[in-house]
């Protein structure tokens, strides 16, 4: 019984050092090209390491001290021309973190002097970033899209920053009422009803007598 069991013993290490045997001879088949794949990894490693080390941290350092200076610009001179050159400026020359706020900066100015196709160009170009920016500047989107009366894309822009907006019930009406008015314009009654409903119950309570007087008036059309 002995005699079985090392025999068994025996069969098990053979087979391990049959399968060790195995791989040590695909590895010295394969180890110039194992070696490459690792040389590689560690290059790639120390080249993403050297980029964000002495590119972009140093770049995006400078994109916010010119950020910077802008805001002063605007905020504490009043002076949105000068804020404006210095939005522009970042945004064109920086593809960071920084130049992509400058886009939604810029283009916040530029709606606000009625360019909203100079706005649209920025607008279009920013990732929206943030629970607050993100869906704030999906919703300028849908105003300047409003504005050029490309109302499909206006409705796809609040729907975007409804989106984004999550939970955030601050904005969230906001979003929801221009959407709805936009529907309203195209005389999409029924979706317009629907969302004004929607807020009366969710957000700005049966007393409401402007969003009362609006839901009154849809119903009136619809024949209700």
């Amino acid at each position: 019984m002995a005699k079985k069991k090392t025999q068994e013993t025996r069969t098990k290490l053979e087979e391990i050092n049959d399968s060790l045997s195995g791989f040590e001879q695909k590895f010295e088949q394969h180890k110039n090209l194992i070696y490459w794949i690792v040389l590689s990894v560690l290059i790639i490693a120390i080249l993403v390491w050297a980029y964000f080390k002495f590119i972009y941290g140093p770049n995006l350092e400078k994109a916010n001290e010119e950020l910077s200076k802008a805001d002063i610009e605007l905020m504490m001179k009043n002076d949105s021309t000068a804020a404006l050159k210095g939005y522009e400026k970042v945004a064109k020359n920086y593809s960071n973190a920084a130049g992509n706020l400058a886009k939604l900066k810029a283009a916040t100015i530029l709606y606000a002097q009625g360019k909203n196709d100079k706005a649209l160009n920025y607008l279009e170009d920013y990732s929206p970033k943030g629970r607050i920016v993100g869906p704030a500047s999906q919703s300028l989107l849908g105003d300047c899209y409003a504005n050029k009366k490309q109302y499909d894309k206006a409705l796809s822009s609040y729907d975007e920053a409804i989106k984004l907006a999550g939970d955030n019930r601050d904005y969230l009406p906001v979003f929801m009422e221009k959407k709805a008015r936009v529907l309203e314009f195209q005389k999409k009654y029924k979706e317009a009803l629907a969302i004004y409903k929607e807020m009366q119950e969710k957000y700005q309570g049966p007393m409401d007598d402007q969003l009362n007087a609006r839901i009154a008036k849809l119903e009136t059309l619809l024949g209700k």
